[in-house]
């Protein structure tokens, strides 16, 4: 078998062709039968319908593909599940911009309407991101593709909150969410991104009630203040000592609220004094609860300010401050309310001050914490099973660092807001009663269903309730909102697998073996699907988490579309192929925590591809009329060193290569099979060949000798590079047996071809080799061009012996017509090995005094360069004020002159002499 390749690779040609090829065979399906082969089994981070592909999905599914096909190589039944994820927030932002541009809401629309509207972008969009893996070359088994709200997906989540609410898991309670005023819905903690901006601190007096004097409180949020129902200090803090007790009258309000002890305020930060409004911060919720104070909401779900309850809770129906604010923007009434303590005298100082805030990360809204009700799920109980079994090793993380991260989030977890007030999603399984409880809607219009305010007595069960269970009322009412995005996603390794079902998927490949992931989701996502494996199957879903680096661009700053400082990956696919782009992520895949993006890396893997394609295409043309089957028959049969030397070589890097991706440190292996193939095997082991290939009684050896060496070759390089690897194997290697390289046999190394003495006398043979170039370079000879002679002056009678036998190679690598032994007759310029002297003679070779006069003015330049830099490094001011990295760094450059300036003056001397 085989055919001839084109002279140059055009991955264009190739990529998408053998990816349908492989799709047409099969090669990427599972069989869902035990067969008697070791089962492997990943399911993908199911990423959103709204998503295209970035750089962290590139490197994040290029690790997926390299361990499946490694896997299959290896002889395991492989199963891949893709798929993607509804993405609530995300998606229904999209749609809504979509309707927009239509000047309609999805209010305008209706429920119903809207998601009607959703569905259709789905259809229409929701599948790109899944063909743009396919450009990438994932093996993934596409017949089992699965979307989050697919039926039986939407079967499963509802197993999951009908089993937590029987369990008692589940409530209904009011406390501070994370609200995002733009997308109108609560959020997580850890969909919520925080970062320092910088903001005003405001020292505001708070009079006391009686006498004179007041207690300054500094806050970032003055608009809040509104909300006030207490001053709290730490008990500790003697500047309060006696105080704690009194009443203070809070400004612009005129309500009465305590001065308290609470161990939450720091004494530290600005007068020890703090603000306590338990409806708008999490922290001030956590001290109104300890102490029994009321909780007023001043600031609505849009983040305008409401008066009009706190107005009649406090007769105050004529305050004019409290009718000013009401119905205002937050950010116009905190300006609104600094002025006015300004001019009332309560605003003592305002000084500039860095803010911890938060924002949506969908839409980077500034989150308003808000009391609200809402479903939450008790996590500490759920949670102890799946801090266990970290503990006890039964899952793994790579890197171990993110062990600690994981531990230490999951021993403090919060109890999880699970309700979001979207359309899109997974609707709450609950209804509630409008006869048993009137008071929880408002008034009925006409010819629709009662709108629910409070949630009370909910009827949890998969399907509608014909009639409430209690009272037998026909008017129930479905609660509106829909689960957390990360609630259906939590299930994921397990639902994709047919659970609930007892599926022979499940049976079989069920627990999963390694979880590829992000460390942004690590909580989001990793830990609660741990814990829902473990609560519902009673087994960790995955054995192994390899946590990947953040690829960052080339100055170091985060990919961002909007900001400008993303990269299309397609892009780079479509300018240097797909396998080039995965060579260039995969060379720098290992333990690092960030990664950066350059696309001159990319250049390089693309030049890498092209320097196999052309190794291959020679050893292709070599082979021309040749019998491959008694070839390979054959095998390889070591006839001297050199040969001895590339297959000891090919054992360490097959070696190197299987424990690169047995622990997940993929540069490594890239950097390993870089070296073999670049360096070893094209530029010595071929170089070598040509003569003995011109050579009656050595070619057939040599032809065998380069067949094998491409065989395994390109079954190392398969799980990085899949389509040149293919496409070769179909001109060099593809026979009846094994017709495709996919599913080819990973290879195993053979210990009894190591042979270190042959490691050791090429390495010398190389190292002067080497030297030579690196003479002639010196003296601008052309490669290529054959000089004359050679002096090679050995260390000792082994390493003469070593070289000797070598004589003839090291003449055809180093272009010289001899090699003469011994210290030279003639002038020379030397260079030192650890095995010999190595002498270029110049004579007739070299216009010596043109070389001098160069020599001279390189010499001139190095001086002045290293007296501006050891000037720098005596300067006290530079030591004093430089960063340390310039400091090093100048110290290198120094180092490096004075190398520099003694090879020239050796050089010099010797053209002198």
């Amino acid at each position: 078998m085989g055919y001839e390749i084109p002279k140059v690779y055009d991955p264009h040609q190739v990529e998408q062709r053998r990816y349908q090829w492989w799709l047409e065979r099969g090669d990427f399906e599972a069989v869902i039968a035990d067969d008697g082969r070791p089962r492997y089994c990943i399911t993908i981070p199911p990423p959103n319908i709204t998503g295209s592909l970035h750089m962290g999905h590139a490197l994040n599914n290029a690790i997926h593909d390299v361990l499946l096909r490694w896997k299959r190589m290896q002889g395991y039944n492989v199963l891949c599940v893709p798929g993607t994820d509804h993405a609530g927030i995300a998606t229904q932002n999209v749609v809504e911009r979509e309707l927009l541009k239509e000047g309609l809401t999805r209010h305008q629309l209706g429920r119903e309407k809207f998601l009607e509207r959703v569905w259709q972008w789905r259809e229409q969009y929701g599948n790109t991101i899944l063909h743009q893996f396919r450009r990438l070359g994932c093996s993934y088994d596409w017949r089992y593709t699965r979307f989050t709200l697919d039926p039986e997906y939407a079967d499963a989540v509802l197993e999951v909150f009908i089993r937590w609410w029987q369990d008692g898991h589940l409530y209904i309670g009011e406390r501070v969410i994370n609200w995002c005023p733009r997308c109108m819905t609560a959020l997580s903690d850890i969909e919520v991104e925080r970062e320092e901006e910088p903001a005003k601190l405001y020292y505001v007096r708070y009079p006391y009630a009686e006498g004179e004097g007041y207690v300054v409180v500094a806050t970032t949020r003055p608009e809040t203040m509104l909300g006030d129902v207490a001053v709290a200090v730490h008990p500790e803090d003697g500047r309060y000592r006696g105080l704690v007790g009194k009443m203070l009258r809070l400004p612009l309000v005129d309500r009465l609220i305590p001065l308290i002890a609470d161990p939450y305020p720091d004494p530290a930060f600005g007068t020890g004094a703090v603000k306590v409004t338990p409806a708008h911060d999490p922290n001030d919720f956590e001290i109104g609860q300890r102490h029994n104070l009321p909780r007023p909401v001043v600031i609505g779900k849009d983040a305008t300010i409401d008066t009009e309850r706190l107005r009649e809770a406090l007769n105050a129906h004529n305050n004019p401050y409290l009718q000013k604010y009401h119905g205002k923007d937050r950010f116009e009434v905190r300006r609104l309310i600094v002025q006015d303590l300004q001019e009332t005298g309560y605003l003592e100082r305002v000084e500039d001050y860095l803010v911890p805030l938060s924002r949506c990360e969908r839409c980077h809204t500034i989150i308003e914490p808000l009391l609200s009700e809402q479903w939450f799920c008790r996590m500490e109980p759920i949670a102890k099973p799946a801090i266990e079994v970290v503990k006890q090793g039964k899952v793994r993380f790579i890197p171990e660092r993110y062990t600690e991260m994981y531990l230490n989030w999951m021993e403090n977890i919060r109890d999880w807001c699970i309700s979001r007030q979207l359309w899109w999603g997974h609707q709450m399984p609950a209804w509630y009663c409008a006869d048993c409880h009137p008071e929880n809607f408002l008034a009925e219009p006409q010819s629709s269903t009662p709108l629910l305010v409070r949630r009370e007595d909910p009827i949890v069960q998969k399907t509608a309730p014909d009639r409430c269970p209690r009272c037998g009322s026909t008017r129930l009412v479905r609660d509106p909102d829909v689960l957390d995005t990360w609630f259906s996603s939590a299930i994921w390794p397990q639902t994709v697998l047919g659970w609930p079902q007892q599926t022979a998927e499940l049976r079989l490949f069920y627990p999963t073996d390694t979880l590829i992931t992000a460390q942004e989701i690590l909580y989001l996502w990793v830990a609660r699907m741990i814990m829902t494996g473990l609560y519902f199957l009673g087994e960790v879903p995955f054995r192994e988490v390899y946590i990947h680096a953040t690829v960052l661009n080339k100055e170091g700053k985060r990919m961002s579309k909007s900001l400008g400082t993303g990269i299309d990956p397609l892009e780079m696919i479509d300018k240097y192929g797909a396998d080039a782009l995965r060579w260039s992520l995969l060379q720098q895949a290992g333990m690092q925590q960030s990664i950066r993006f350059y696309e001159e890396r990319v250049v390089n893997a693309r030049n890498f591809a092209n320097k196999v394609w052309n190794a291959a295409r020679f050893v292709l043309l070599n082979l021309e009329g040749a019998d491959r089957d008694a070839l390979r028959q054959r095998g390889a049969q070591p006839a001297d060193t050199l040969d001895r030397w590339v297959l000891s070589r090919l054992q360490r890097t097959i070696e190197a290569v299987e424990h690169a991706l047995r622990t997940y440190c993929f540069d490594d292996g890239a950097n390993a099979l870089y070296e073999f193939i670049w360096s070893e095997v094209c530029d010595w082991y071929i170089e070598a060949a040509k003569p003995r290939l011109q050579d009656p009684t050595r070619r057939t050896q040599t032809q065998a000798m380069l067949l094998h060496l491409f065989d395994q070759i390109l079954r190392l390089l398969h799980p990085y590079m899949p389509h040149i690897t293919e496409e070769l194997w179909q001109a060099l290697g593809a026979t009846a047996e094994q017709p495709a390289l996919t599913r080819a046999p990973f290879p195993e190394p053979d210990p009894t071809l190591i042979d270190a003495d042959a490691e050791a006398e090429m390495a010398q043979v190389f190292e002067a080799i080497r030297a030579i170039r690196n003479l002639r370079a010196e003296v601008k000879i052309t490669p290529g061009v054959e000089i004359p002679s050679v002096w090679l002056n050995p260390t000792d009678a082994t390493c003469q012996a070593r070289l000797q036998r070598h004589q003839s190679l090291i003449e055809h690598l180093a272009w010289c017509h001899e090699v003469r032994w011994g210290p030279p007759t003639d002038r020379a310029l030397m260079n030192p090995t650890s095995s010999a002297e190595v002498y270029l003679p110049i004579e007739g070779v070299v216009d010596i005094e043109r070389e001098r006069e160069r020599l001279q003015k390189e010499l001139m330049k190095v001086e002045e360069d290293l007296r501006r830099v050891q000037g720098r490094l005596r300067n006290p001011q530079f030591l004093e004020r430089a960063k340390s990295e310039i400091i090093q760094e100048t110290r290198q450059q120094e180092t490096e002159l004075m190398e520099r300036y003694t090879r020239l003056k050796t050089r010099l001397d010797q053209l002198s002499g």
